[in-house]
């Protein structure tokens, strides 16, 4: 654990960080999350040891810029836990944001991927991803809306790997690849067996 994740921080020091997080913010958009750390820290007007020293590693600095959206999306879905709707839609649009989430970055969808698992703190932006996204899936899993051998771990792995997919080829809508997730995560039928859910909803023909 880093000294300023166990001691407030100094005027000073708060003042160098945010230079630094608006410096990665403006690097990570025009570069990718492999920016160099070298011109971030020049961007902000610091040396590359003070950068270290508040985000000792990459996935630091990564995990502080894309901390709103990994609350956010927390947020989201107690919201959507809260409402009486299609329990699938819920999925869906939450599924929706995470992939937008992913596409915060170039390069983000590919590091949120490998962080998974991590005991990193981008790991554990990862691990709290997992947990909001938990309490929707399980309970579209309970309403016999999703495959009883599907987990949370394999629909965001699927969400991200949508973002990759949209990143790299430069699509303008991820809708369709996930709606095709979407039918993919539900049981199978057998022949005389109707679909379950709100046939109406935004799962379908999006």
């Amino acid at each position: 654990m880093s000294d300023t994740e166990t001691r407030p921080l100094r005027a000073d020091a708060l003042r160098n960080r945010q230079r630094l997080l608006d410096a990665a913010r403006a690097a990570f958009a025009e570069h990718g999350t492999d920016a160099s750390l070298e011109d971030v820290a020049r961007r902000a007007g610091v040396g590359i040891g003070t950068l270290y020293r508040h985000f000792p590693h990459r996935d630091d600095l990564v995990e502080a810029l894309v901390r709103g959206g990994v609350d956010g999306l927390g947020t989201l879905s107690e919201q959507l836990a809260a409402e009486d709707g299609d329990r699938l839609d819920a999925l869906h649009t939450w599924l929706q944001a995470l992939v937008r989430h992913a596409l915060a970055f170039r390069g983000l969808a590919e590091q949120l991927v490998t962080a998974a698992g991590s005991d990193n703190r981008l790991g554990t932006a990862c691990h709290d991803t997992e947990a909001a996204g938990q309490v929707l899936f399980a309970r579209a899993q309970a309403a016999g809306l999703v495959r009883p051998d599907a987990t949370i771990e394999d629909a965001i792995d699927l969400a991200t790997s949508i973002a990759w997919v949209v990143e790299r080829s430069g699509r303008d809508d991820p809708n369709h690849l996930l709606t095709l997730t979407l039918d993919g995560l539900r049981p199978p039928l057998t022949p005389t067996q109707p679909r379950r859910g709100n046939e109406g909803g935004r799962h379908q023909g999006r």
